[in-house]
């Protein structure tokens, strides 16, 4: 019999304990299996999860995802601590001990105008624990595990720190309407398509941080518009007794474009 208390009300370390019974001899085959590697587009899945919970301003929704977010942490800190490199604890200790030291106004002598200064003093502090000695140092800390446009775009705000960047949102138009051209001839056979279309998203990016719009979000609700204008050409083609694989191309974007005047 596992050796796990009932309670009305369970807490951080109650969650560390339910997992290593988990992993232990007797416990779950598959949560004993698991490496950082088997897990870790579970953590990216949680993590998005909770994000549309705060998205959807739904309080319950994200006490769940936070839940399993924190799961995840906890399942990480786990393998570590059974492979005798550190616990959660350890955990804990490193990131209260980073946001200690990069908020010296608070817990320091360091005095601050406002939020832009603490966050310029953040970046410093950073560079200076990271021993970031250049500004291609910086850049190559951006993960590359973030999500392309979210990447682009902070690799463009570090390179525009030091004022390696358009004077004004002209130029980076300027610079995707070539960048598009070059897409054109590699279409037609001239040059990578692969890497025109991959500048082609770095210069819409730019265009973006110009005009302070996150890219991932604005793609995100291009995603939606579609799905929704979609949803309608499949809907109104059933109230028609029709079914798509049946319809012209002409057919459907017209309902298409009939969707788009619906609200």
């Amino acid at each position: 019999m596992i050796n796990f208390e009932n309670r009305p009300k369970y807490g951080v370390y109650d969650l560390q304990k339910l997992i290593a019974i988990l992993r232990a001899p007797g416990g779950c085959p598959w949560d004993a299996e698991q490496t950082h590697e088997s897990i870790r587009r579970n953590f990216l899945e949680e993590a998005y999860e909770a994000c549309e919970a705060i998205d959807e301003k739904s309080t319950e929704h994200l006490k769940e995802e936070l839940g399993d977010v924190l799961m995840q942490v906890v399942f990480h800190a786990g393998i570590e601590e059974d492979a005798g490199r550190f616990d959660l604890d350890d955990v804990a200790d490193t990131v209260c001990r980073k946001m200690i030291l990069r908020h010296p106004h608070v817990f320091g002598d360091v005095s601050v105008s406002g939020s832009d200064e603490v966050l310029k003093n953040w970046d410093e502090i950073k560079r200076a624990e990271k021993s970031q000695e250049t500004v291609t140092d910086s850049i190559n800390s951006v993960a590359k595990s973030l999500p392309a446009l979210w990447r682009a775009e902070k690799i463009q705000k570090k390179a525009a720190k030091v004022g390696f960047d358009w004077p004004d949102v002209w130029g980076a138009m300027d610079k995707l309407a070539e960048e598009l051209t070059e897409v054109s001839d590699a279409v037609g056979g001239e040059g990578n398509i692969e890497e025109e279309l991959g500048d082609l998203l770095f210069s819409v990016v730019n265009v973006a941080r110009f005009m302070g719009v996150d890219p991932e979000v604005a793609l995100g609700k291009a995603c939606d518009k579609f799905t929704n204008r979609f949803a309608y050409v499949e809907s109104t083609a059933a109230s028609q007794g029709k079914i798509l694989a049946d319809m012209t191309l002409d057919e459907m974007e017209a309902l298409y474009q009939e969707g788009k005047s619906q609200k």
